[in-house]
């Protein structure tokens, strides 16, 4: 997403200022003191576990082989718990059970902060217009990638004994 170019309080335009030796973009305008921080988005990531095997879900518009976990931003004024449980229920139509926290993870190139949890679920998949496959996976055959949820995937094998090659 690209920076405002403008101060989202008085309009003026925004500036590069240091501020505790760090760039930032900050409101021009004398008095206004605004900041755009541009902090990491909260992001959560669910390893649904479904008879027994991992479910990885294919975004429309991602790559035909491209497979990832399902994930979701934060809402306002939900919890990380109640936001992963309805990331599930939007893309897989899916009612989930939380087991546990797997980890947090800085997804730098995309300036997020992703809190990925194992979710347990059972029923009939039913994706949601934004998928455009679901895949189930035993664990032992999921390789973690290298970039975003992968960290997620990888620690969670660990977790269960499982080498992730």
């Amino acid at each position: 997403m690209p920076e405002p170019a403008f101060c989202l309080y008085c309009g003026e335009k925004l500036t590069t200022k240091q501020i505790e030796g760090r760039d930032y973009r900050a409101c021009s305008r004398e008095g206004c003191g605004f900041v755009y921080w541009d902090n990491p988005l909260p992001v959560v990531a669910a390893i649904v576990e479904h008879e027994g095997k991992v479910l990885l879900a294919r975004n429309k518009l991602w790559p035909v082989k491209m497979y990832g976990l399902i994930t979701g931003f934060l809402e306002k004024g939900e919890s990380p718990e109640g936001a992963v449980l309805r990331e599930v229920k939007e893309e897989l139509g899916l009612d989930g059970k939380l087991v546990g926290l797997v980890g947090l993870y800085a997804f730098r190139e995309r300036n997020q902060l992703i809190i990925a949890y194992h979710v347990t679920a059972a029923g009939e998949i039913r994706m949601n217009e934004e998928l455009a496959e679901v895949i189930s996976v035993p664990p032992e055959q999921l390789r973690p990638w290298s970039f975003g949820t992968g960290h997620a995937v990888k620690d969670w094998l660990k977790m269960r004994g499982i080498a992730a090659g």
